[in-house]
């Protein structure tokens, strides 16, 4: 049986298009390895976003190399985001690779894979519209939690987003085909259904006319075996009322909204061509709050942007403590080939993006402090995730918190709990971004 092996890079909607190809791969008898040594071929699923994820991906290839040489793994092929924007580059100045397939060609991996095995060298140029948006899938996250792609690409074209170039105009997912794969998931064991696109809020505008994102989450709520929905990658300009009062209704809906912002001066909003101003991402945060007085907002926020001067940044720091995020990441901008913001004005110098980044992520440590330290003695439901037996306690997740990306809670118990039974626990102490609990089911 042909031994097969996987890797995959960045973020959760390519990690969906992994787990589509190997279950391609499974239904065609391949045997799936968990490592890499002694495989016939390695799929290395890649990213292209920024210059770390390019760089990681190229790491990757040459890793994979060097074991190619060293005769522990056999073929290699790239797949992903990386391989859609170089897929000549790749197949010319990397010979130790024996096939590049653009995003189009996953859906027949276990072909690209029986072509390499005969000495073929393959360079698939599919379109990238020929993406699968739904599918069977083999998950490589935990049995308990899953997450559920509805849709692919963009057509936002924010200046400094290489997405749409990459995966083409937005494309929503059938309605009737997420619910089906929704239940299947049920029907595995999943219990925590985490909803992404590259704007989960737009989701059916391009194939129905109309935002139907309030009406997916209904049907799901109505699952038996889910029990909660998570949202990440939600766009401020296409919060609606409607949204938000089906979040704040429906008990599956965590009150957790990802809001990826990017920025907050309107000069610097306006050159990143990003759809509202400050205003308008207030109000949204505003009318969040509003409805769900518990909800906790993540974003994103980029530094370093052509045209950030000292001014615009303080706007941008004194937003952030104002609106007192309960999770914030930020990130350096990185000129992308081929975007509006690559050759710009007025570039802003890496020394100078590293400190505004570092002073905002140390602004967001105090507020996250603050809240943190504001939550012990309240009590939360927590998915179990992980048993430490040199400590003696259990780590797991609340509302709060998305996996891989926020903190976790570690709490101890008498009682015994496996990975994905739900937890009742009092905090009762703070450790940085996590809580410390204890169980009071006991």
């Amino acid at each position: 049986m042909t031994k097969v092996g996987i890797i995959s890079l960045g973020c959760p909607k390519n990690q969906v298009d992994a787990e589509r190809m190997l279950a391609t791969l499974d239904r065609n008898h391949y045997e799936i390895a968990d490592c890499y040594d002694g495989v016939d071929a390695v799929i290395i699923n890649t990213c292209g976003f920024i210059d770390a994820a390019k760089q990681e991906a190229i790491d990757n290839i040459l890793e994979m190399a060097q074991l190619k040489e060293e005769k522990l793994v056999g073929k290699i092929i790239v797949t992903g985001c990386l391989s859609e924007v170089y897929k000549e580059e790749i197949f010319t100045e990397m010979p130790e690779v024996d096939a590049v397939a653009g995003i189009g060609a996953i859906g027949r991996i276990d072909e690209i894979i029986e072509r390499v095995l005969k000495g073929e060298r393959v360079c698939d140029l599919a379109s990238k519209y020929d993406l699968p948006l739904i599918g069977e899938r083999l998950l490589t996250t935990p049995e308990y939690w899953a997450y559920l792609k509805i849709a692919d690409g963009c057509s936002n074209r924010c200046a400094y987003c290489a997405i749409p170039a990459i995966r083409g105009n937005y494309r929503s997912a059938d309605f009737d085909d997420l619910i089906e794969e929704s239940r299947q998931l049920a029907a595995s064991g999943v219990k925590e259904l985490i909803l992404i696109a590259q704007d989960t809020t737009a989701y059916g505008m391009d194939l129905y006319g109309k935002l139907r994102l309030p009406e997916l989450l209904e049907e799901i709520c109505k699952i038996d075996g889910i029990e909660w929905i998570r949202l990440l990658y939600c766009y401020p300009d296409k919060i609606t009322d409607e949204l938000l009062e089906v979040m704040a209704r429906e008990k599956k809906i965590l009150h957790y909204i990802d809001l990826p912002l990017q920025h907050a001066d309107d000069k610097i909003l306006k050159a990143m061509n990003r759809h509202g101003d400050s205003a308008l991402l207030r109000d949204v945060i505003g009318r969040i709050r509003a409805a769900m007085p518990d909800a906790v907002i993540r974003t994103t926020m980029m530094v370093g942007f052509p045209g950030e001067g000292e001014e615009e940044f303080e706007h941008l720091a004194e937003f952030v403590n104002e609106m007192e995020f309960d999770r914030l990441g930020c990130f350096s901008f990185s000129p992308q080939e081929g975007t509006p913001a690559f050759d710009m004005e007025d570039q802003v110098d890496e020394s100078v993006k590293v400190r505004r980044g570092e002073i905002i992520m140390q602004d967001q440590l105090e507020i996250v402090t603050l809240k943190n330290e504001e939550r012990v003695g309240n009590v939360y439901r927590v998915l179990v995730e992980d048993y430490d037996s040199y400590s003696d306690s259990y780590s797991g997740r609340t509302y709060m918190d998305a996996p891989e990306i926020d903190g976790i809670i570690r709490f101890t118990s008498e009682k015994n709990y496996n990975p994905g039974d739900f937890a009742t626990v009092e905090v009762i102490g703070v450790n940085d971004y996590d809580l410390i609990a204890k169980d009071i089911q006991n």
